[in-house]
């Protein structure tokens, strides 16, 4: 019988094995599309995700679950950057089962937030509780992508738990590639929901070209 393992329970490490993944580590122009000709922020945009924030650090007071932080960190993010209107379509919990190579084990586990534009998969949000590490959801997110069926095309992803953000690329070739973002935080004095707001927008430009 086939072993049955959680997603949930991989690490990265592990992930690399399986699918034979290589970081990218050293090559600025592999994840260009959260560095280069980002859009430009609106003044009603800034006004936004300023208020955004402040209603966050008021709200991260307090418990915060993952529900909460959907609701209103990642909701108002989507909205805005146009995830929610035509050809773009939010899919969510959807099961992703995916067959290892060896065709002894299946690891599965719960999309919170799955991006889809004609099949393709645009963009992966996995969104944990506020407050925990964004380690361990990298490695569950990264193996969510590597279920894209559209194997040329990029597949991007964000990882969150509502006051830290991350960013994957994801390039399924011969020779599987990744890499990461530098990781944001709305604890510094900056509003760095600008640039991870810019970088969402980008993905959902890309997606509807």
């Amino acid at each position: 019988m086939a072993q049955l393992i959680q997603a949930s329970e991989l690490t990265l490490s592990q992930v690399e094995d399986q699918f034979n993944l290589r970081q990218v580590l050293d090559e600025p122009t592999f994840f260009r599309e959260c560095q280069n000709d980002l859009p430009e922020l609106s003044e009603s945009e800034i006004q936004t995700l300023d208020r955004v924030k402040t209603e966050f650090i008021y709200l991260n007071k307090y418990p915060m679950l993952e529900d909460l932080v959907k609701m209103v960190i990642l909701s108002p993010l989507l909205s805005l950057a146009g995830f929610y209107r035509p050809p773009l379509r939010p899919v969510l919990e959807k099961r992703v089962d995916v067959q290892v190579e060896d065709r002894e084990r299946t690891v599965w586990g719960q999309i919170d937030i799955l991006l889809l534009q004609k099949l393709v998969w645009v963009a992966v949000i996995e969104s944990k509780q506020a407050g925990f590490s964004l380690k361990d959801a990298t490695a569950k997110t990264l193996f969510y992508m590597m279920a894209n069926p559209e194997a040329e095309q990029a597949t991007f992803g964000l990882v969150t738990n509502g006051s830290h953000f991350i960013f994957i690329k994801l390039l399924r070739s011969e020779l599987p590639q990744y890499a990461f973002s530098t990781e944001f935080s709305l604890y510094r004095t900056e509003n760095e929901l600008y640039p991870v707001f810019r970088i969402l927008k980008g993905f959902a430009e890309l997606a509807t070209r």
